[in-house]
């Protein structure tokens, strides 16, 4: 049996190597803690980007799990990832709930930003189907005094760049496509008047020419039936015609999750958060 032997050198600073922080308590609003995971490089000594990511979860409890091996990639190349779970729509926590909390989770992370190793300066909200939502609500409402609350209020929630991967653009569709009223939804809109919440939650009703937004990339498939696709086009039309900067990645046949995802896609994905953070 033939022998081999190779020899290494070794990596003192940690370089492209990264690990994962669980169970951080961003948040602990009447006791009740709310925590996110964090994915950072080893290496300690220098301050790297943020990308926050709200996985979906239809406004429930999102399970942090399901894109860590994706964005792992991401942190082994010098960025911060921060995957966020929001309180739950379906267990008492209506509109703006979930929205506040990812803001929260930002402003957190920001006023830790030595502790985290985080530039504060360069922070990326990234999130699919209702993340993707929240993501883009995250946008458009950057220090929106409506949304802020007793946590960190005084720390800035704004970010320099939104991705949404199959969000659901326009909720005032929703009683054409299904009763508003029917599972989650009454829990988002809980005692209020539901076209009031379903228009506020949609970020193609809310944003206007005058809506300061970041560069946007919006990531849809052709065949999703959960959020159909033309909610994507005329978002990313909307938000062209009033000169924003706005990048749409189409998959053919994608569905909602599952098979809309790739290897290229996550990489060009990537490549729109390196070019903006």
């Amino acid at each position: 049996m033939a022998f081999t032997q190779k020899t290494y050198a070794n990596n003192p600073s940690r370089g492209d190597m990264a690990r994962l922080v669980d169970g951080i308590a961003y948040s602990a609003v009447g006791g009740d803690k709310t925590t996110l995971t964090l994915l950072r490089p080893w290496e300690e000594a220098k301050r790297y980007p943020l990308v926050v990511f709200v996985q979906g979860s239809g406004w429930t409890t999102p399970n942090l799990g399901y894109e860590i091996p994706q964005l792992s990639q991401l942190a082994r190349q010098g960025y911060v990832v921060a995957t966020v779970r929001h309180r739950s729509a379906t267990e008492g926590y209506p509109f703006p709930t979930f929205l506040q909390d990812v803001k929260t989770a930002i402003r957190f992370l920001r006023a830790h930003a030595e502790e985290y190793s985080i530039d504060p300066g360069r922070v990326c909200i990234y999130g699919t189907s209702s993340g993707g939502n929240t993501a883009m609500l995250v946008g458009a409402t950057g220090n929106d005094p409506r949304y802020k609350t007793d946590e960190y209020p005084d720390v800035s929630d704004a970010v320099n760049c939104v991705v949404s991967c199959f969000g659901p653009m326009d909720l005032t569709m929703i009683p054409k496509i299904q009763n508003p009223m029917d599972g989650v939804f009454l829990g988002l809109i809980g005692v209020n008047d539901a076209d009031t919440v379903l228009r506020a939650m949609s970020p193609y009703q809310i944003i206007t020419a005058d809506t300061p937004f970041p560069p946007c990339l919006i990531a849809h498939g052709t065949a999703d039936t959960v959020v159909p696709y033309f909610m994507a086009k005329d978002m990313a039309e909307k938000l062209s015609g009033y000169g924003k900067d706005v990048r749409l990645l189409t998959v053919t046949d994608g569905p909602h999750e599952d098979t809309f995802w790739s290897q290229p896609l996550v990489e060009d994905i990537f490549t729109f958060i390196k070019a903006h953070i």
